[in-house]
């Protein structure tokens, strides 16, 4: 009989992220967690597509950094989903360019995200596909089985449903702290507590 406390669903780390153990994180040395994040099972980020860092000549400055995904702090991964960094070409090179998330981003089950850069307090919802280098803006919803194609930027405070994708309307005021991810969190884990009601 084993001493070891029994294994989790859920890895946590130090600064709060509950990792699923089933999860599929490829290039971890290039994945940036902002902390309190919830990554659910057969959820992937492709870390290993990473910019290749091309020596440079010019002044010994700092390195240059090579995080493929930085992702905030209180985001949710639902199970299924797949971030990868957008790539493009580059000084008559194929690169990739970083994917940054903001703080309180859920994203749904199913969805595909290549976006540049997500802002905070976003909701993409299940089975929506965000093309390459797309740009969303803070305050969004964006509802299920949209296809956002690539190179749009969404404005802050819009709904946004189709495919493609199109503005269908605006968030009212004072509807901001459904955004909020913190409850959800607390419900996810080895030990997880109930929702409120």
């Amino acid at each position: 009989m084993s001493r070891r406390p029994p294994r989790g669903e859920y890895i946590e780390t130090d600064t709060g992220n509950k990792v699923a153990r089933k999860a599929n994180l490829v290039g971890t040395q290039n994945i940036m967690l902002g902390g309190k994040t919830v990554i659910q099972p057969e959820a992937m980020i492709r870390g290993d597509l990473a910019r290749s860092v091309q020596p440079s000549s010019s002044s010994g400055g700092a390195p240059a950094s090579n995080t493929a995904v930085a992702i905030g702090r209180y985001c949710f991964l639902s199970r299924g989903c797949c971030l990868r960094p957008p790539g493009r070409l580059y000084k008559g090179a194929f690169t990739y360019m970083a994917l940054r998330v903001g703080d309180h981003v859920f994203i749904g089950p199913g969805s595909v995200i290549q976006a540049a850069s997500i802002g905070s307090h976003v909701h993409i919802g299940a089975n929506v596909v965000i093309g390459e280098l797309a740009i969303i803006k803070e305050y969004v919803k964006i509802l299920d089985g949209t296809v956002v194609p690539a190179n749009m930027v969404i404005p802050s405070f819009s709904i946004v449903a189709g495919q493609p994708a199109r503005v269908i309307g605006e968030l009212p005021e004072g509807g901001h702290e459904a955004f909020e991810l913190r409850e959800l969190y607390k419900t996810v884990g080895n030990n997880p507590q109930p929702a409120p009601s």
